[in-house]
């Protein structure tokens, strides 16, 4: 028996789209990297870029367990001299730009390198309620119903 590796001619890709209002992010985005990778295929190549194009809505309806939306810290550098910057997960959310805080959670969930980027650049996620990749087709995928752990209970 040999072991398969998948070659550019055997990949399929699928479009899945994903409503996140609701869902905890964490476990959202691991949900989503390993989509991403191909993880959830047979036919799953460690080298290869096999994952499905996954699209996300409602991006900015994401919840946090605990206290996280007011703790949680993202830091960047802009490569000055004491230039650490910081921002809340909670003003991110109510930002310009919501979606950055999942995008954020999966890209670190990705392989770094070339391979990593590719995958990424698979990943479409909304804010709103509207894409524009209905001529995809993308199938709905209900994250909420595989575990009751994807959503916050009160």
């Amino acid at each position: 028996m040999k072991t398969f590796s998948a070659k550019p001619s055997d990949i399929e890709k699928k479009w899945v789209l994903i409503d996140a209002e609701g869902l905890v992010v964490g476990r959202l985005a691991a949900f989503i990297a390993a989509r991403l990778r191909g993880k959830h295929k047979p036919t799953f190549t460690p080298h290869m870029d096999d994952g499905d194009n996954v699209i996300v809505i409602n991006a900015d309806k994401v919840v946090f367990t605990g206290r996280k939306r007011n703790d949680k810290t993202y830091y960047w550098h802009t490569r000055y001299p004491g230039g650490i910057k910081e921002r809340k997960a909670h003003q991110i959310l109510d930002g310009r730009f919501p979606e950055r805080v999942l995008e954020k959670a999966v890209e670190r969930m990705l392989p770094r390198g070339p391979l990593g980027r590719q995958q990424l650049k698979n990943l479409r996620i909304y804010s709103g309620a509207e894409h524009p990749h209905e001529a995809q087709q993308p199938e709905q995928l209900d994250v909420a119903s595989l575990n009751p752990k994807n959503t916050k209970r009160y």
